[in-house]
């Protein structure tokens, strides 16, 4: 049985030096690798390096997909952007997981098919240029990204059914299109999602207005704006403008719930399970409105073609026996048709006396016809 599997690496912050583009080359030689990323696809064997060291060392966004129903997400962002404090609020167990390598933290999210079944036709080019814009934002304070990766750990029954949920960030009802990729390659639950989005404040702008940014700015205090001048000329900090924009959310978050009316863990599975129940009953409920509409319309298209039928019945008699006379099977099929469609006229006429009269001249008259006489009996019409 063959295999799919799809490495991707992207380095975001800095291109890769030529002997580091070396190195890599020396864990494949099949491997598309630029300044910037590094992509392979393996339908046998397996990647012999490690992808936590690389993203340690090289990268700051991996993607991971197999057609057994592994998938695997990293990002590397610097630890004076993203308090890794903070990161353990949310990343809780397996599916969600972070550590520090020297002066950066990486995320690892992780989603295993639970039913084990395989996924054909996957392809995993564009899924991470698609992801890798969270980091962004994340490192611009935007916690959605942690929250999801919570809500993957609930969805596994990592977490404990009693244990509180963390800060739920703003916007969790409304994501971009980076977040709702994430979601959706995690195979996140979305109507969990929906739950825990009722506990979130609405959206804040993802751009303060240069007359918000201005005020702020002028309230700092001086010895930050002179740090913040220096490493603007200098150009020593590559995330400079997340963090601003990061110290800036900081300062005017408006998170919810507060601890004390945080929701349980096992609260939002059942609530969400509520939820698809409900959901299901509406689309059972559509489906049956769905089904009547199709029955009904049919019916009036029936009738309607009976009264077609009713206006001149001689002239289909006729070409009942026209058919017949052909001896060829499929206008055999025509004329058993033509037969059905006058007997749902007679019977709802209330005059099945004729036809009945009719049926039985016509399999007297062509008894040695058996494909006939066969086709007759098929359609209900041996009586």
């Amino acid at each position: 049985m063959s295999e799919y599997q799809y490495y991707e690496f992207t380095a975001v912050d800095r291109p890769l030096a030529g002997r580091e583009r070396a190195e890599l080359r020396s864990l494949s030689t099949r491997a598309d690798i630029t300044a910037t990323s590094f992509v392979n696809t393996y339908e046998w064997g397996d990647f012999k390096g490690d992808p936590r060291k690389l993203m340690e060392r090289y990268f700051d966004a991996h993607l991971y997909l197999a057609n057994w129903g592994t998938r695997q997400l990293m990002l590397r962002v610097p630890k004076q952007v993203l308090d890794p404090a903070t990161v353990a609020r949310y990343c809780r167990g397996g599916s969600a997981s972070a550590w520090t390598a020297g002066t950066h933290l990486v995320i690892d999210l992780h989603d295993e098919d639970e039913d084990g079944t395989d996924e054909w036709e996957l392809d995993g080019h564009g899924l991470l240029a698609s992801i890798t814009p969270v980091r962004a934002s994340l490192a611009a304070g935007d916690l959605r990204l942690l929250y999801l990766a919570w809500l993957r750990c609930v969805q596994s029954e990592e977490i404990a059914d009693d244990e509180p949920e963390p800060p739920v960030p703003a916007g969790l009802g409304t994501l971009d299109a980076s977040l709702t990729a994430v979601a959706e390659f995690l195979r996140i639950d979305p109507a969990l999602i929906k739950v825990a989005a009722a506990g979130s404040a609405p959206p804040v702008s993802d751009e303060p207005t240069a007359a918000q940014l201005r005020t702020w700015v002028v309230g700092l205090p001086p010895r930050d704006k002179d740090a913040i001048l220096t490493d603007l000329i200098t150009g020593s900090d590559s995330h400079l403008r997340s963090r601003l924009l990061r110290r800036y959310r900081d300062a005017h978050r408006t998170d919810t719930p507060t601890p004390a009316a945080a929701r349980t863990a096992g609260e939002l599975l059942a609530t969400a399970a509520d939820l698809r129940t409900e959901r299901e009953r509406r689309d059972t409920e559509q489906r049956e409105r769905e089904r009547i509409r199709r029955e009904q319309s049919a019916a009036a298209a029936r009738q309607r073609h009976l009264d077609t039928l009713a206006a001149d019945r001689p002239a289909a008699w006729r070409r009942i026996d026209e058919l017949i006379a052909t001896k060829k099977p499929r206008e055999y099929d025509t004329a058993v048709r033509l037969l059905v469609d006058l007997r749902d006229l007679a019977e709802r006429d209330g005059d099945s006396g004729p036809f009945t009269q009719r049926l039985a001249e016509i399999r007297a008259t062509h008894a040695r016809k058996p494909s006939l006489l066969e086709r007759l009996a098929l359609a209900g019409l041996d009586t």
